[in-house]
């Protein structure tokens, strides 16, 4: 009786609080939950990760696979588990509140709220903590030690402890006596030889051998080294630079002097981690830099400036090594040693690296740059930039990459075993890409010095191919007008692979025959993008990797892999035996393990596989070497996306990320079950409070254009849609995201797009059509894809033809500024950072980057085809600048002063000629802010104003008050005109 009269009162509508779930509003976004870092232990018991808030404190969640242990570390992040999987280590962020009262307070950034250190054992979740943590290492394998390095707390001392620190300060001051020495020698001479009275006082304080004794430098700070199992603990004061080797046996420790010392200089230290002792590499110097240590830790290199002169305006490195049972590093180049060009330096710039087996150290060589001419006076020398046309670059991006381009240096190599230096880059030879891992006796080399001028319009990446013998540094030619990123030497380094996007082809260069072969030849099915439509050559759908010993290489078409015989003696071989194809499901590897460098026979890969049809996604396991078979005879796809899997590396687990259009979640599984979903376990619960919400869902629809092609789009629902309402639609576009249906849309404040969660929670209905095109016509085919998505959807009941809006930022923006040219049926737009002229776009510059706009419209995004004097017609066509006059539709637009994609001034001349016309248009420019905005401030007030823009023109709610009246600049920083 009782279940019957609740059954009737649910049907009557008696609890309708239970029914019912609220509209979102703008409160929500600084809570909303998202998946950060994630990493699973080796043995695959434990899993990490961290949630994060959009503003506020996030944490860090440690569990056990079999979830019986959990542990929630408030504000964790940069997390790490040792090699044994015995202990966890991560930083813990001050308080959200308290780092944003010092901002308030405007606190210097060394008084600021601090980071602490949590150091977690797994099998007992026992937690220590320390704070004041600056930075913290750990060896990627071997034993489990730590070092954390330790901000300075003002007002203590830097005395050190230990026996260690008695003796670095012994090290010290022997060494400064013997500088001291050298130094009262040398005086002696030169007084002998010019009359110098040597009794009289250096000036200004200075000291033999080092810098001025006045001068300050920026003191290190304390590291503490400990070893996790054993509680063993060092501890290191001045600290400024530290780091193990890969294998964990040594900790490499850079000091500075200290201030008022004189007896206390800087150091470069090897502990060898296993010994309670610490050798002295280096002393006697300015600065270090470029740390490069074998992963056995049997040899350390870095460059090193030792110059004592406080006016010198240059400063000149070399090259030093270090190996355990020497006495101290000794220098293998510098700049009048080591067999160096004429004109070049060694970087100090360059990230040094030793070959796998530490028979190489890679290092950089620089143009000796020269110097600014600090005699001058500033305010009375011109300032300029000129722009020449036998410029490689343009003067923009030659700005742009200045930085950069002033580190620049060349690859080059020396032999461990005897010493000699070979320079392989040069200006001709820019890129190198040593094969084995370093270990091989052949490069890749890649320059792009012949095609520089022409990337201005072709933006093509072409590059000529270089073998080069590492050796004797010689180069031989193997390829030109190569696409940069589409070139590699083989892991085994006995080919050169790359795609000919004029063939339509991959080719092979093999190193030993010195010949060039067609490795996909045979193949009959197009290897590019045949959906590819931009007025340029489409790009291949790419290279998944090679087999262990350079056996295969394995290419991608749209659905299948194929193995392919670089050696010519087999056939192509279609890995996956066509299923994918057959199916309409693109099949591709997906890499589990960092350091892997090939595949081999008998292992077991993860495939991705992505549905066209449904658009949803699933694993696939094979095993290489065996014939390839779905799981239970059919792929597993799901309505879920599934991505950046995590697997343990001496256990069967994996940990990857699975969203669906309500959710987005860690979830587990056992490595042999991956294509099982009926065996995912769930490991996260994010946003429990999105329950209380009016959420949405997606559909995919498909419908006939105005051409008469099919097409696809998404529309999004509210979760409490009825079929018996109207409700007003926002189209919200770019190019194609119908592929995107089940991904999950965070409510968030915009950069530039539409919040399709909070839209469709606020009683809209959002609808994203795929844009298709042609060469010449990219504003007719908009209006081909979105118009024709328009009049399908009016056709449904639940539709309020009468008000649709558009939105799109960019691109997208400048579709609905054309689309509102061409016609009235919307009752509303807005259109971020759109061109509206394309005559004035074409010559512009992208100011991020320095380029120039014409490759855009010659090739890529704006497919117009031709240059603006082959066929001016088309730039005029497609400007939404020239039709001006057509446009009804009441328009808001969003430019910010320095967008550095898309000109200011072309929302600028859209606005002062609809504005002229007497069009209703708006237009939003946030300070400072580029092509999307980017401070969390401006993305809130964003945010607001748009939903007020289409809540009154398509909801019929009051205009507020920035929208009837404005904010003129008298009231900027006053009233922002948000009310009504």
């Amino acid at each position: 009786m009782r279940i019957a009269f609740l059954v009737l009162a649910m049907l009557t509508g008696l609890f309708p609080v239970m029914a019912q779930k609220k509209p979102m509003d703008h409160s929500v976004y600084d809570g909303w939950q998202s998946i950060g870092e994630k990493l699973i232990s080796a043995d695959g018991r434990f899993l990490a990760y961290t949630v994060t808030v959009q503003e506020g404190d996030g944490m860090l969640v440690v569990k056990s696979a079999d979830q019986r242990n959990m542990l929630e570390i408030p504000r964790g992040y940069q997390a790490a588990i040792s090699d044994d999987s015995r202990f966890l280590v991560a930083k813990i962020r001050p308080y959200f509140k308290d780092t944003r009262q010092a901002r308030i307070k405007k606190t210097p950034p060394n008084d600021m709220p601090k980071d602490s250190l949590v150091i977690l054992e797994l099998a007992t979740m026992r937690v220590q903590k320390f704070a004041g943590v600056k930075s913290y290492k750990m060896p990627e394998k071997g034993e489990s030690w730590l070092a954390y390095h330790l901000w300075k707390v003002p007002g203590t001392k830097s005395e050190q402890p230990d026996s260690l620190a008695r003796l670095q300060r012994m090290l010290t001051t022997a060494d400064s006596l013997a500088r001291v020495a050298d130094s009262l020698r040398n005086k002696v001479t030169e007084a002998r030889v010019k009359g110098i009275n040597i009794l009289t006082p250096p000036k200004n304080g200075s000291r033999p051998g080092g810098k001025s004794g006045n001068e300050n430098v920026e003191e290190g700070t304390e590291l503490v080294v400990k070893n996790l199992v054993t509680g063993k603990e060092f501890r290191y004061q001045l600290v400024s630079d530290y780091l193990f080797n890969k294998n964990g046996q040594v900790l490499v420790i850079e000091t500075t002097r200290k201030n008022g010392d004189s007896l206390k200089q800087a150091l470069v230290l090897w502990h060898e981690l296993r010994k309670d002792r610490a050798d002295t590499v280096l002393r006697r110097f300015q600065d270090v830099k470029g740390y490069a240590i074998t992963d056995d830790g049997t040899m350390l290199a870095f460059v090193a400036e030792r110059d004592s002169s406080l006016k010198a305006l240059k400063k000149y490195y070399s090259l030093w090594s270090y190996q355990p049972g020497n006495d101290s590093a000794r220098m293998l180049a510098g700049r009048t040693t080591g067999n160096i060009n004429t004109g070049l330096v060694i970087s100090p710039d360059f990230n040094n690296y030793f070959s796998k087996d530490g028979s190489k150290l890679f290092f950089g060589l620089a143009p000796d740059r020269p110097v600014k001419d600090t005699s001058l006076v500033e305010f009375e020398t011109a300032r300029l930039d000129v722009w020449n046309y036998r410029d490689d670059y343009l003067q923009p991006q030659q700005l742009v990459q200045l930085n950069n381009e002033l580190k620049r240096s060349w690859l080059t190599v020396i032999h461990t075993g005897n010493g000699k230096l070979v320079q392989l880059g040069t200006d001709t030879c820019e890129m190198i890409f040593p094969s084995v891992e370093g270990n091989g006796r052949y490069a890749l080399g890649t320059s792009n010095h012949k095609y520089r001028v022409q990337q201005q319009w072709s933006m093509d990446g072409m590059v000529n191919l270089y073998l080069v013998d590492l050796e004797t540094g010689s180069r031989k030619p193997v390829a030109e007008k190569v696409s940069m990123g589409m070139a590699r030497i083989s892991p085994a380094g006995q080919y050169i692979s790359w795609y000919d996007v004029k063939k339509k082809n991959w080719m092979v260069y093999d190193i030993k025959k010195s010949s060039t072969a067609m490795l996909t030849k045979g193949i009959t099915v197009p290897l590019y993008d045949e959906e590819d439509d931009h007025p340029a050559d489409p790009p291949p759908h790419g290279l998944m990797g090679w087999q262990e010993g350079d056996r295969y290489a394995y290419v991608y078409d749209k659905y299948d892999i194929w193995r392919c015989d670089p050696s010519g003696t087999e056939k192509p071989f279609n890995l996956t035996g066509g299923e994918g194809r057959k199916l309409g499901i693109s099949l591709r590897y997906t890499s589990v393990d960092p350091e892997q460098k090939f595949i081999k026979d008998g292992e077991s890969v993860l495939f991705s596989m992505f549905d066209h049809k449904s658009k949803g996604y699933g694993w696939q396991l094979h095993t290489m070497g065996h014939t390839f078979r779905f799981t239970s005879g059919k792929p597993a796809i799901q309505e879920a996306v599934l991505s950046n899997p995590v697997k343990s590396r001496n256990a069967g687990v994996v940990a990857f990320t699975r969203q669906t259009p309500a959710s987005l979640d860690i979830y587990q599984s056992d490595w042999q079950n991956v294509s099982n979903p009926a065996v995912y376990v769930k490991m996260s619960n994010i946003n429990p409070q999105q329950s209380e919400y009016n959420w949405f869902s997606v559909e995919l629809h498909r419908w006939k254009m105005l051409d008469g092609k099919m097409s696809e789009g998404l529309l999004y629902k509210p979760e409490n849609f009825d079929p018996k309402k109207k409700y007003p639609v926002i189209f919200y576009f770019y190019e194609k995201n119908a592929d995107r249906r089940f991904f999950y849309i965070e409510p968030m404040p915009v950069r530039a797009s539409v919040n399709i969660a909070y839209y469709t929670s606020n009683g809209y209905l959002v609808f994203d059509p795929n844009i298709y095109y042609k060469t010449g016509q990219p504003g007719e085919d908009a209006y081909n894809s979105v118009v024709s998505a328009a009049k399908y959807l009016s056709r449904q009941p639940w539709v309020d033809s009468t008000k649709m809006g558009l939105q799109g930022h960019s691109w997208g923006g400048y579709q609905i500024a054309y689309l509102i040219t061409r016609t009235n049926m919307f009752a509303a737009a807005e259109a971020g950072a759109p061109v509206s002229n394309m005559t004035s776009a074409y010559g512009g510059i992208r100011w991020g980057t320095g380029l120039s706009r014409q490759f855009q419209y010659e090739r890529t995004q704006s497919r117009i085809g031709a240059t603006l004097w082959e066929k001016p017609e088309l730039y005029l066509k497609n400007s939404p600048l020239f039709r001006a006059d057509k446009v009804k539709t009441p328009l808001l637009m969003l430019h910010n002063d320095k967008d550095d994609a898309v000109p200011w001034y072309q929302g600028i001349e859209y606005f002062t000629a609809l504005r002229r016309l007497g069009k209703p248009v708006w237009m939003i420019n946030y300070n400072d802010e580029l092509h999307g905005i980017i401070e969390r401030r401006n993305r809130k007030d964003w945010t607001i104003r748009m939903a007020q823009f289409f809540d009154h023109y398509l909801k019929g709610a009051p205009a507020p008050k920035w929208l009837k009246d404005g904010v003129p600049a008298t009231l900027k920083g006053i009233d922002w005109g948000l009310g009504y």
